[in-house]
């Protein structure tokens, strides 16, 4: 399993390149974040900010990106072209996001890389995570990134369990998978490039390619009335 095989570094993020090895285990790009923004140059001055925006760190923010009228952002953190961050937006420390990425309405991120095009609009907790190419979030999805009992995260195959070495590790999304409303991704859940996860699932594991996770219909028999 390696990240080639979920996702490729957009060219927005190229300056990034070095830092993330399409032969890596997935996850091993979690851990490269803080030194791939650790080796960026210091910010160009800073464009015009909206006074409710409170900026801690160092924060690169693309002059096309709209910024909402209050929001925090903590760096180091990147936000690329024609990103759309939302009111309320949390991005509290090593968050690089690609081109035209949606970081959503009241939603906090950490640790996280979204790739071009990503959305997450609203409510949602992405934390210790990689989202591919056009991956979405529906309202209030929470990709829970630390095991109840703090244990090392490990990601389940239908054949292995691989050791991440990760404490804290949210999920993986290939390119274009979906996530539906209210769902949970458990710690070390890995979702294949259009990978689905229907609304209001709790998932765990690994959802291969063009797959969909959906709980099945429970189906009662109802006693007649006489």
């Amino acid at each position: 399993m390696k990240a080639s095989d979920f996702f490729q570094l957009p060219a927005s993020l190229a300056a990034f390149a070095p830092h993330f090895s399409p032969e890596a285990a997935p996850w091993d790009w979690i851990k490269a974040i803080a030194g791939a923004l650790a080796a960026c140059a210091a910010p160009v001055p800073a464009r015009p900010i909206p006074p409710g925006v409170d900026l801690q760190g160092k924060v690169w923010i693309d002059p096309t990106a709209k910024l909402p009228a209050y929001a925090t952002i903590i760096g180091p953190a990147w936000i690329g072209a024609g990103c759309d961050v939302r009111p309320g937006a949390f991005i509290r420390g090593n968050v690089i996001a690609g081109a035209g990425c949606v970081l959503g309405n009241a939603c906090e991120f950490k640790n996280a890389l979204l790739m071009d095009g990503v959305q997450v609009p609203h409510f949602s907790y992405v934390g210790d995570s990689i989202l591919g190419n056009r991956a979405h979030l529906g309202a209030g999805v929470i990709l829970s990134n630390l095991r109840l009992d703090q244990q090392p995260v490990t990601v389940r195959t239908e054949n292995r369990i691989h050791e991440t070495g990760l404490r804290k590790f949210g999920a993986i999304l290939g390119d274009e998978a979906e996530v539906g409303c209210n769902a949970v991704l458990n710690p070390g859940s890995v979702l294949g490039r259009r990978a689905l996860v229907a609304p209001t699932l709790a998932f765990s594991g690994y959802l291969p390619p063009a797959m969909i996770a959906h709980a099945r219909p429970q189906v009662k028999t109802i006693p007649r009335r006489d």
